[in-house]
């Protein structure tokens, strides 16, 4: 069974008929891990989401694999140690999803990072995430740091810091997580919604989930259940009747981008703000985006939307430290808003409430997971598992092995590790340029899909007089046909945004190719009039609302 909403009938009825052993309940990174991590131990494992994978938290953050420098400030230790050794882990186990990235620290004079303390956070950086030799930080005088980007304001300049980030798609990654452990025999269902809790004795056992594309309500039954839904954990604890002590505080991110014209930045900055908040930009694929922001949020998680006083935030940083940039908003091409789960701590900042993770357990067995970092996800999961193979010895004399995510590729991630990427796509790039492709568009899609390629070119191969039909460029119709097949979109918004980031960083090709696209999964997902206006419309809003501030939108 492909995992694919083609098969969607097959994959509720296995859901309905099935007794797992765990129910994750939540599609994002988090989830996606602990399911890998069950299913490889030989747990029986579900996953359900209620929108579609990625689409809360983990397709919306600044897309980096970072090791949590920021986190030495608040002397974080542990926290910083784990997740700077976890980059690498992601990495080897996904380089056609993440990528090193240096990143440059300017100093300035008067500013709330001085010379000496860079250093020295840099230096005990290096040691506490166990950063390889070649990706060691350097301290950079003034004309070093100049050099690395004329872009940056230059009056004050002491000098930079320069050391490695890891950047990441973070959709795809988790997307690729969910696919592993598909592949591991993990069955998971986007657009499905946990409605209600079952219980027996006082013990959950189950779920009542609603699927959001057919309205249909079943159950599905498991031993375990956790809850993993990011900023709706909360949610699921008031239907278990059990929130109380910890509880979430969101607080929203909102990242702004620009094509290079405007912004030709060459290297990622990571920079002081005149309130002495720390932001990113980073040159990505022809663009530039910025971010982020970090406001309490109240509103419902589900459509985070940009402000008129964010956008002005972030133009204003970027003018502070870019100067000779002069950036407006007509120079906004796209932008996203993300929020992210807090645990909460009476009377302390945003910028200061820790990102580390805590796992809580209810009366009834629920097992909660709240808080943490996309490069976390993978200890995160461990713990999670750990926590269940204990008590599956407890309760039934069953034992499970270690866990073993450290050492598996994720799916596409299957190319002899980071060092054999670039040989990998040079041999993939010419049977790319067999099947008609241009040597730039074979190149990308390799590295996009790393060892699902074979799967990619083939689907092309097969179904090239679609391409032709639909008049969608061959490139494109590769990634649209392997989304469909493989990678569980239901929706034109989960190919737009989280399979491919084009509202994100293509946004012309969105406008250009919509009408194409929509028409072709109108055709596979026999969708009704009705059904194809409606998901159209949706794409048309989602482009509104990637360039207008929700306070500037007209009312419906």
């Amino acid at each position: 069974m492909h995992f694919s909403n083609l098969n969607r009938k097959e994959i509720v009825n296995t859901l309905k008929n099935g007794y797992f052993d765990v129910l994750v309940i939540g599609g994002g990174i988090t989830g996606a891990g602990i399911a890998l991590d069950a299913a490889t131990r030989g747990m029986k494992t579900a996953l359900v989401e209620m929108q579609d994978f990625a689409a809360g938290t983990s397709s919306r953050s600044t897309k980096l694999v970072h090791g949590g420098l920021r986190y030495l400030k608040n002397f974080e230790v542990k926290m910083v140690a784990e997740v700077g050794k976890e980059r690498a882990i992601v990495y080897e186990n996904g380089p056609h999803v993440t990528t090193p990235e240096w990143m440059l620290l300017p100093l300035y004079k008067g500013g709330s990072l001085g010379k000496i303390s860079t250093s020295i956070g840099l230096l005990v950086y290096d040691f506490l995430a166990g950063v390889k030799k070649s990706e060691r930080h350097m301290m950079l005088s003034p004309k070093e740091t100049m050099a690395k980007e004329p872009l940056i304001k230059k009056e004050g300049l002491i000098g930079g810091g320069y050391y490695v980030e890891y950047r990441t798609d973070d959709a795809r990654l988790t997307i690729e997580v969910m696919k592993a452990a598909f592949e591991m025999g993990a069955i998971a269902c986007n657009y499905s919604k946990v409605i209600k809790l079952l219980y027996e004795n006082g013990k959950v056992i189950g779920a009542q989930i609603e699927d959001q594309l057919t309205k249909e309500v079943y159950e599905v039954r498991a031993k375990k259940i956790v809850n993993a839904t990011g900023p709706w954990v909360d949610n699921i604890r008031d239907l278990d009747s059990s929130r109380k002590g910890k509880t979430l505080k969101l607080s929203k991110g909102v990242h702004l981008v620009f094509d290079q014209s405007r912004f030709p930045l060459k290297q990622a900055i990571y920079f002081n703000t005149p309130d002495g908040r720390m932001i990113f930009a980073i040159p990505r694929d022809g663009k530039t985006y910025v971010g982020t922001t970090d406001t309490f949020f109240n509103a419902e998680a589900i459509n985070p939307y940009m402000t008129i006083a964010d956008r002005m935030y972030l133009i204003n940083a970027i003018n502070y430290v870019f100067p000779d940039v002069g950036i407006t908003e007509s120079d906004i091409e796209s932008s996203w808003a993300g929020v992210r789960p807090l645990i909460y701590e009476e009377g302390k900042d945003l910028s200061d409430i820790s990102r580390k993770d805590e796992i809580w357990e209810s009366n009834s067995g629920l097992i909660t997971i709240a808080g943490g970092k996309l490069t976390g996800y993978r200890k995160m999961a461990e713990r999670v598992v750990n926590l269940l193979a204990n008590q599956f010895v407890k309760e039934e004399g069953r034992t499970f092995p270690a866990c073993k995510t450290k050492d598996i590729p994720i799916s596409g991630g299957k190319v002899g590790g980071s060092a054999h990427f670039p040989s990998f796509i040079s041999k993939k790039v010419v049977k790319g340029l067999e099947l008609g492709l241009t040597r730039n568009e074979a190149e990308n899609l390799a590295k996009l899909y790393g060892s699902n390629i074979d799967i990619v070119y083939e689907l092309l191969k097969q179904n090239y007089e679609d391409a032709i039909y639909y008049n969608l460029p061959l490139d494109l119709f590769a990634k649209l046909i392997y989304a469909v097949k493989h990678e569980m979109i239901a929706l034109p918004l989960d190919f737009f945004y989280r399979r491919t980031s084009a509202i994100l960083f293509d946004i012309q090709s969105v406008y250009k190719w919509k009408t194409q696209i929509v028409s072709y999964m109108a055709d596979k997902f026999n969708w009704t009039k009705l059904e194809k206006e409606m998901y159209f419309s949706s794409v048309e809003k989602a482009l509104k609302a990637a360039v207008i501030p929700v306070d500037q939108q007209e009312p419906h």
